[in-house]
């Protein structure tokens, strides 16, 4: 499957066109960085984004499904990344591309394949590694080209386990966790229900099918 990674930023837009069947550094159609002008005002850089992201679907229209890093609520200046993630996202309903969103934990997490073998946190250079390894890319990969090439990478792995490709015996225990995770309370007046909360019951929350609008 191919799929487009986005890792929205105004200082650092990296992106990711990516091909899950091919093996090494085939796996990498495309990939860059795009910064916008500090000095700019706001709704001229998030333009200047948006239209990046429609013209990287006309330049690759093999392009099946989209992946984007939602932003990271809370932190520093959340609200001009969200402001930016809607730019995005209009982009993405414009050419009807279907989508789905990972928080930087949740990438990160992913990344990881499975927390109970690769302890500590994932930093920047950890995420890099983690591309470079996966690929075979012995030169320099940016860090924001590094987490939208892993978004492009999990995000073929969530539409191929939604169209039922692949089962949950073919997922990682992070991919296990995120996609399809559930719980079951053990107390209480939901004793023993079961909660489906992974992110294939989350259409229209954590992935949208704007190709069927």
């Amino acid at each position: 499957m191919i799929t487009l990674g986005l890792d929205p930023s105004l200082t650092g837009f990296g992106w990711c066109v990516h091909d899950s069947d091919k093996v090494g550094p085939e796996r990498v159609i495309a990939r860059g960085h795009h910064a916008t002008d500090s000095k700019d005002i706001f709704v001229h850089r998030y333009v200047e984004l948006r239209d990046l992201v429609l013209r990287l679907l006309r330049e690759h229209p093999c392009v099946e499904g989209v992946g984007v890093e939602s932003p990271p609520f809370g932190e520093l200046w959340s609200e001009g990344l969200y402001g930016l993630f809607l730019y995005v996202n209009e982009a993405l309903y414009i050419s009807r591309k279907d989508v789905v969103f990972f928080d930087p934990s949740t990438l990160k997490a992913l990344v990881k394949l499975d927390p109970r073998i690769v302890k500590g946190k994932m930093r920047k250079a950890d995420m890099v590694a983690a591309a470079k390894a996966d690929t075979g890319i012995k030169g320099r990969i940016n860090h924001n080209e590094a987490d939208a090439y892993h978004i492009a990478r999990f995000a073929a792995r969530f539409w191929d386990f939604l169209a039922e490709r692949i089962t949950e015996a073919d997922l990682t225990p992070s991919e296990l966790h995120t996609f399809a995770r559930t719980h079951t309370y053990s107390r209480g007046k939901k004793a023993g229900q079961t909660e489906r909360k992974g992110t294939v019951c989350r259409e229209n929350d954590r992935f949208f099918r704007y190709s069927a609008l």
